[in-house]
């Protein structure tokens, strides 16, 4: 059974527009947009989301976070008002913060459905998975605004799909349908609306079967290789495997398999 949960910082002690749950029965924590009906993400919330997520890397009984939100729809985006307020120097921080997810250790599951627009897609991007509902729309609307995204959506949208792609997409303000995102590499998973948290619970239940360690390895190779040259990548890849072959985690895994039997990995 989820329930709230107990931040030690000060900074977090109410937040601005969404709620966080622990269910400690699956080692899950939920960060939960909360302002519907269309859970615009306001600037102080930019902040409060990166503590989140640093704190629940921290703390050793999460071992996967899920960001979803209440209501049809995940984020119509950020509040265009708070923009022009912001002083330059709060606007330069905004991809730092956005890009949490990425840089959080443990595995990132986001739940969209509905408008999942400007900052809502830009912090999905930044997830490591992207389950999606066939209602889901896709969009990087600021050149309606007269502006560009400006919290890492272009730079990972590219990086995924592509430059004709993501030209298409952020040049046109074009919104992409789950279907589609999923067809393009975008979406992990598209599914009917009403499975949507079947979807990503089966998909909590499947990762806390492997090896903490070895995902944590695993998504930090993998985000440190995107940019580098293949024989970079395999080199930090032999380095990585060879870390892991010396963890309690290996031998466990090892010795299970022989003994035809479900491993219990300890992250160590």
């Amino acid at each position: 059974m989820a329930s709230s949960y107990n931040f030690k910082d000060t900074r977090l002690a109410k937040l601005d527009g969404f709620s966080v749950e622990f269910d400690q029965a699956h080692e899950r924590a939920d960060i939960i947009l909360n302002r519907p009906p269309y859970n615009v993400v306001a600037m102080p919330q930019r902040d409060q989301l990166r503590l989140v997520f640093e704190t629940l890397d921290e703390d050793v009984s999460v071992r996967i976070i899920v960001v979803r939100s209440i209501g049809e729809h995940f984020s119509s985006g950020g509040n265009i008002g708070g923009f022009m307020e912001a002083s330059p120097e709060h606007v330069s921080k905004l991809a730092w913060n956005i890009a949490a997810p990425a840089r959080c250790a443990k595995p990132v599951i986001v739940a969209n459905r509905g408008y999942c627009f400007g900052v809502g897609f830009e912090l999905s991007l930044a997830c490591d998975f992207r389950i999606c509902s066939e209602t889901t729309l896709y969009a990087l609307p600021e050149q309606k605004l007269g502006q560009i995204p400006g919290s890492g959506g272009s730079a990972r949208l590219q990086k995924m799909v592509g430059i004709t792609r993501t030209k298409d997409i952020v040049m046109r303000s074009k919104r992409i349908s789950g279907k589609q995102a999923e067809a393009w590499g975008i979406a992990t998973e598209c599914v009917p609306d009403a499975d949507l948290e079947k979807a990503v619970d089966k998909l909590v239940d499947e990762l806390r079967t492997f090896s903490p360690l070895a995902q944590r390895t695993a998504k930090k190779l993998l985000n440190d290789t995107e940019d580098s040259t293949l024989a970079i990548a395999i080199e930090l890849e032999g380095h990585c495997y060879s870390r892991l072959r010396q963890s309690e985690d290996f031998k466990e895994g090892v010795e299970a398999f022989n003994a035809k039997r479900p491993p219990k990995f300890a992250g160590r």
